[in-house]
């Protein structure tokens, strides 16, 4: 019989102009992996951030080892055994790995820290767990799959009962992939239980016992993942049946809009050459740090190449700014979009303009038919789920937050336009949307370039795919040669 390690019942929770959770149930027992999925507004984070002491729920119960949670508090749920791992890593990139480990509850004698014993138990809990961890390195200049691995050993320096791990993988290459599944083995062995937030579900039938699906708030079931499809768990979530995730209906042009030749930037790319067609979606592949977001910076302006040539529509171009790539007619919507895409404090509405401001402001007059025109061309087309185009952008589900960043992009009517993982952390719903947004800008002449770590997206949304190694290209392969094995063979 299952051990009962945390139960929540019946909590909610409201914030100004939405219901975030709507009377939801959670159960977790000892030493399982829980696997929590819904759509991006789901309510996850909310619960989630419930766990962890960042809110407190408005009403329901909350019992955590038999006994009463009560008040939100970030210290007490740590005391009490509950810790968070963000998708955003919450470490201090200047101290050492020990050091970051201990951090927060670090050993003293007599009133004063003891770095040698702070470092002695930073082994221990090392060894436990089964990882070999540069315990005096500099955090900050390790792998951000290293860093993933000293947030674990940091929640277990708290003797935590409960490790929430909120879309873990999002950075990580398959082999790290394969590491983080060996270490919540480890934890499972040790009776530790595991949250697991993710939107990518076959990771959750994989490393989950069992998932719980919330949507729209509110708490949909929970089931064993043995013997559930994919497609029931996208039921569950989404509440209809989807048939057809990719749509590629457009047919690329033998029109060439961009060319770059032998581009190369010192210790970032070399070597670089690859052409891109009106209405074609140009696939870029190769594993983490490979160069294919460097690439892209380059070509937004965001670096400046020392050799190569860079042609839009024949012209040789060299861009110094952001600014310049605009006014080229490209357009970039990036990897990051909490640290390089949204203005968190500011509305939707502010967000999606940010980039033609000259569109309705002039001499220091605003003209507000022409800005809520614009806003509202892009709240309908790309379906953005708002209260109003004033809601703060931060209080979106990320994948508003995301149809946010393109209609910002897509106002400059690009020629080109670059998508950095346009995909990452949001949900099967929205990731079914944006297909269709690409696809429908592909039909009306834009260019695209799409780079992915997800091989099914990038082979399904693609006409030709890119694949970089090592700061340079390796492949270019045209459709009838896609293979996830022949794009694995030139990323390797």
């Amino acid at each position: 019989m299952a051990v009962v390690l945390l139960e929540a019942k019946g909590v909610s929770k409201s914030f100004p102009g939405v219901k975030a959770l709507d009377k939801v149930d959670l159960v977790i027992h000892e030493g399982e992996v829980h696997g929590l999925i819904g759509e991006n507004g789901a309510g996850k984070s909310t619960i989630i951030k419930i766990l962890a002491g960042v809110y407190t729920p408005d009403e329901g119960s909350i019992t955590f080892q038999g006994e009463n949670l009560g008040a939100g508090n970030i210290e007490n749920m740590l005391n009490r055994g509950i810790s968070i791992i963000y998708q955003e890593l919450c470490l201090v990139p200047y101290l050492k790995v020990y050091e970051n480990i201990m951090l927060g509850n670090e050993p003293c004698k007599r009133g004063i820290y003891s770095a040698k014993e702070a470092k002695r138990r930073a082994a221990q809990i090392v060894e436990k767990i089964g990882i070999d961890l540069p315990l005096e390195a500099e955090t900050g200049k390790l792998d951000i799959a290293v860093q993933q691995m000293v947030e674990i050993a940091k929640a277990l320096s708290r003797n935590s009962k409960l490790i929430i791990m909120d879309e873990p993988t999002s950075s990580l290459t398959n082999r790290e992939v394969e590491k983080l599944y060996k270490i919540i083995e480890n934890l499972k062995k040790q009776n530790i239980s595991v949250l697991f937030v993710s939107h990518k579900l076959e990771e959750i039938q994989e490393i989950c016992d069992r998932i719980t699906v919330f949507r729209d708030g509110q708490f949909i079931e929970t089931r064993d993942t043995k013997g559930l499809s994919r497609d029931e768990m996208v039921y569950s979530m989404v509440g209809r049946e989807i048939t057809n995730y990719y749509t590629t209906t457009h047919v690329p042009t033998k029109e060439k809009i961009l060319e770059v030749r032998n581009l190369g930037k010192k210790g970032m790319l070399r070597n670089v050459s690859f052409e891109l067609y009106k209405g074609e979606v140009l696939g870029f592949a190769g594993l983490i740090g490979a160069g294919r977001s460097e690439m892209a910076q380059i070509l937004f302006g965001l670096y400046t190449s020392d050799e190569g040539e860079i042609l839009v529509n024949g012209k040789k171009r060299v861009f110094h700014n952001p600014s310049e790539a605009v006014n080229a007619g490209i357009a970039m919507v990036p990897e990051n979009r909490k640290e390089q895409g949204i203005i968190p404090q500011m509305g939707v509405g502010y967000n999606i303009t940010l980039s033609v401001l000259k569109q309705f402001i002039k001499y220091a007059r605003v003209n507000k038919n022409r800005e809520k025109s614009i806003i509202d061309k892009y709240f309908t087309s790309l379906r953005i789920k708002a209260s109003s185009s004033e809601q703060i952008i931060s209080n979106l589900s990320g994948g508003n937050q995301q149809k946010a960043i393109f209609g910002r992009w897509l106002a400059t009517n690009p020629q080109i336009l670059i998508l950095d993982e346009p995909t990452r952390g949001i949900d099967i719903g929205a990731k079914t949307e944006i297909y269709s947004i690409i696809d429908e800008l592909a039909k009306q002449g834009v260019a695209i370039i799409m780079i992915s770590s997800e091989l099914p997206e990038v082979m399904n949304t693609s006409d030709r795919i890119v694949v970089m190694k090592h700061g340079t290209v390796s492949a270019t392969l045209n459709k009838e040669d896609f293979s996830q094995e022949k794009i694995m063979h030139n990323s390797l």
